[in-house]
């Protein structure tokens, strides 16, 4: 007869709820100690039990009978009746004193297995309407209520998670929607009038084109947001620095075009992460610089390393930021609502850059800080963690 588990030998069947199992473990465990407990003692009767006979005419000499070769005297047979009385007794007090451990482990596992039933309900009672529920068990310091406490910061995190989706989604839908209304709109005004001629529907035709870059636009700054949000797949070694000239230098044509003065201190920064989602970093705060800047403001990009740890500080000059609105601007489709330098913020400004900066950063591993200037514009700096000179970069 081969055990087939833990709690099943041959036809014995596996009690299905733990609290069936720890009930029938309390009773095996008193059941074998109960057993020993019994052998002890009769191993020590069986073992004094040899047969001692008075040998006539030797006075006190006692010679030891042999087996079928006398009777047992009157007090080796009341011995043995009372052996027998006494095995019989125990054995019917030990299998009584089991049936009650099974009863006893059966209520006293019911009631330490009473917080895991509660967290075994509220978690299938829970559904995405009802995230605010909590398992708010009673502080008895044991496993389970760090277990119930552990999941109810779980549940907090999952609703956040949730609500930030939802917000994301119910944005971005409108976000897609508007451009794709004003499209439609325009189309057919176009077509419903008698008197178009070829330069109304070109001019038409062209706006329509405007309001689908706008569209290609904001669907490139998600797939952007999700890369940054899905984290690093391939590491490299490279230098921010590097990596800032060549934003800069890309963008050097735009910030003259507004006016805006440009003041650029590239140290050496070494970097291990990937190159090119660190370039869409800067550009989107470069970007956010120019965006939010004022007539003849400045933008100023610094790189450094400080104890081994690469920093970017990028500083601009624009309106006046509150202090309370730092924070909602790196959340998507957040914007501050102050004017703005360039004309086509209605085609160009998302509310996406500074929570692609986050995501990128959080990729990354890195901290971003943002202080509002007391003359107006923002402070961002973005530390970069140690490179590991142990671990070879994957360039693959």
């Amino acid at each position: 007869m081969s055990a087939v588990g833990p709690w099943r030998l041959g036809w014995v069947p596996r009690p299905r709820t733990l609290r069936m199992r720890l009930a029938v473990l309390y009773g095996a465990l008193f059941l074998v100690s109960g057993v020993a407990l019994l052998a002890i003692p009769n191993a020590f009767v069986g073992s004094s039990s040899t047969v001692r006979a008075s040998v006539p005419g030797s006075g006190a000499d006692l010679t030891p009978l042999s087996p079928g070769l006398s009777r047992p005297s009157l007090a080796d047979t009341q011995r043995g009746h009372d052996i027998d009385r006494y095995v019989t007794g125990s054995v019917v007090a030990l299998v009584a004193l089991v049936l009650l451990s099974v009863g006893l482990g059966w209520l006293l596992s019911g009631r330490l297995l009473r917080p895991l039933r509660t967290i075994t309900a509220t978690a299938g009672e829970m559904s995405a309407a009802s995230l605010g529920r909590r398992l708010a068990l009673r502080s008895s310091g044991d496993e389970l209520t760090r277990l119930g406490r552990t999941l109810d910061d779980l549940f907090a995190r999952l609703e956040a998670s949730f609500q930030a989706q939802q917000h994301f989604v119910a944005n971005a839908s409108h976000e897609l929607r508007t451009p794709l209304a004003a499209e439609r709109t325009l189309l057919q005004v176009a077509l419903a009038d008698p008197d178009a001629d070829a330069t109304t529907l070109r001019a038409a035709c062209e706006q329509a084109l405007l309001l689908g870059a706008q569209q290609a636009r904001l669907m490139e700054a998600l797939f952007t947001l999700a890369t940054g949000e899905r984290g690093i797949q391939r590491r490299e070694d490279f230098d921010l620095a590097e990596v800032a000239a060549g934003v800069l230098d890309r963008r050097s044509g735009e910030a003259a075009g507004l006016g805006i003065r440009v003041e650029a201190d590239l140290g050496p920064a070494p970097v291990s992460g990937d190159r090119d989602l660190a370039e869409i970093l800067l550009d989107n705060l470069v970007d956010n610089a120019l965006r939010h800047n004022v007539p003849g403001g400045h933008l100023g990009v610094r790189t450094t390393t400080d104890a081994g740890r690469a920093r970017l500080d990028v500083a601009n000059s624009g309106a006046a930021v509150p202090a309370a609105e730092v924070d909602r601007l790196f959340e998507p489709f957040q914007r501050l609502g102050a004017p703005r330098t360039r004309t086509d913020d209605a085609a160009h400004g998302h509310g996406l850059g500074l929570a692609i900066v986050r995501a990128a950063t959080t990729a990354h591993a890195a901290t971003i800080t943002a202080t509002p200037r007391s003359t107006g514009g923002l402070d961002l700096r973005v530390d970069f963690p140690p490179r590991n000179p142990t671990a070879p970069p994957n360039r693959s």
